[in-house]
């Protein structure tokens, strides 16, 4: 696989921080059967818990191929842009095989830097328990770049207390969610109604989506965004009326990101939130143990569940990998249902194959909630480099919090972020 020189594009990424840079040409990959197999994974703030269970895969792995090592190197996620541009440019110092946030993999593969995954899923005798909706994250133009190792979607926490000593019932929709906030809001005027925030971009798209709005739509080969119709205009409407004095102050929640909604729920500061299945120590550590429960977040109808955002990391190999076969190998065995369960007991990773994912939630119903979630559908954002780009400048959330603040009314706000949007996307 040639790699192609994208300069352009590139100095907007590394300008942004985010997906890293992409230049050069790192050769042709090989298939030798023996040698070093380079590693990258993310580093965590604890590290111990994730290195315990890769070292378990390693042995394994070692075991069962005589004359290989896997060298496994950790790297920070806030400089993976910098480590992952030396490594498109220099060969010799990339890795075999590499774990990396679904986000970053449109930019990665119009550089050409991992290869081709798809006949290695579908021959994969796990290939076929991914969830779909999961596998379409590690897709770009019905080719998969990488095998999904775990996800993490959001759903709607509740104080159970407060619920239960105001006489209230979990949302059943997004309208009724609005209305318990505010009551909750009246009858505690020092709790949140709920917690969320002008930055809380993950939390607002599921209200678009569910509204029947969309991000951006492919339009004769280029994206075009879709901000300004009128479902897209309902559901941001909609998200951003809950930062409202009423509920959560604009003056307080206009600023928040996604941690610190979850903080403030942690905290004892508001009756609900929106947060992921990754938030759960944080959720418990800030005193709420057994004073909380989650629903999936609800649509616009009764019954129905709001389209959450499926994040999560990828393993891919380098299409100059030397060591493809194995490459792929140990990717696979990393994703497999032995080393998925370990990584969510260690972790709390959410594991992107269905029967892993049924067999956790029958021992820990916890999980329920998040599962059904994936299960009614998950969405993505556009597979385009250009989302870096639209990220990194903040794009939507500052039309949130022009509608939350008032500055501007949401047509005008959102027409605001389309021309940014489609300035990106090279329209």
């Amino acid at each position: 696989m040639k790699f192609r020189t994208i300069a352009a594009s590139l100095a907007l990424v590394v300008a942004a921080g985010c997906a890293p840079a992409q230049s050069g040409s790192t050769g042709e990959g090989g298939d030798e059967r023996t040698g070093t197999l380079r590693v990258w994974l993310f580093d965590e703030a604890n590290r111990d818990p994730k290195e315990k269970v890769v070292d378990q895969a390693i042995a394994e792995f070692e075991a069962a191929h005589e004359g290989v090592t896997v060298d496994v190197q950790w790297i920070a996620v806030e400089s993976r842009a910098d480590k992952f541009a030396g490594a498109f440019n220099d060969p010799a110092n990339a890795p075999d095989v590499a774990e990396f946030g679904n986000t970053d993999l449109a930019g990665y593969v119009e550089a050409g830097a991992f290869a081709d995954l798809t006949g290695d899923v579908e021959s994969w005798e796990h290939g076929a328990d991914l969830l779909p909706d999961v596998l379409d994250t590690a897709t770009v133009d019905g080719k998969v770049y990488g095998i999904p190792w775990f996800t993490g979607i959001r759903a709607l926490y509740y104080r159970t207390d407060v619920f239960a000593e105001l006489g209230l019932e979990p949302p059943a929709t997004l309208a009724e969610l609005a209305e318990t906030a505010r009551a909750v809001r009246q009858a505690k005027p020092d709790m949140y109604g709920i917690s969320v925030g002008g930055k809380y971009v993950y939390a607002m798209l599921p209200f678009l989506w569910a509204s029947g709005g969309e991000l951006a739509r492919p339009e004769n080969g280029q994206w075009t965004s879709a901000l300004t119709s009128p479902e897209a205009i309902r559901g941001v409407t909609a998200f951003a009326d809950l930062i409202s004095p009423g509920i959560c102050p604009p003056e307080q929640c206009a600023d928040f990101t996604g941690t610190q909604s979850v903080q403030a729920f942690a905290g004892g500061k508001a009756a609900m939130t929106i947060g992921g299945d990754f938030n759960r120590k944080a959720v418990e550590e800030g005193g709420l143990k057994g004073k909380y429960a989650v629903v999936p977040l609800p649509g616009t109808e009764r019954g129905s569940i709001a389209p959450a955002f499926a994040g999560g990391n990828l393993l891919g190999v380098f299409g100059a990998s030397e060591r493809r076969g194995l490459g792929v190998e140990f990717a696979q065995l990393l994703a497999s249902p032995k080393y998925q369960s370990e990584m969510y007991s260690a972790m709390g990773n959410l594991p992107t194959l269905a029967s892993v994912q049924r067999e956790l939630a029958r021992n820990d119903p916890f999980l329920q909630p998040f599962v059904e979630s994936m299960a009614a559908g998950t969405r993505f954002v556009p597979a385009t480099p250009a989302w870096s780009q639209i990220d990194a400048q903040g794009v939507l959330p500052t039309a949130i919090q022009r509608i939350a603040t008032g500055e501007a009314r949401a047509r005008e706000a959102l027409a605001d972020a389309e021309r940014q949007m489609n300035e990106a996307f090279g329209g």
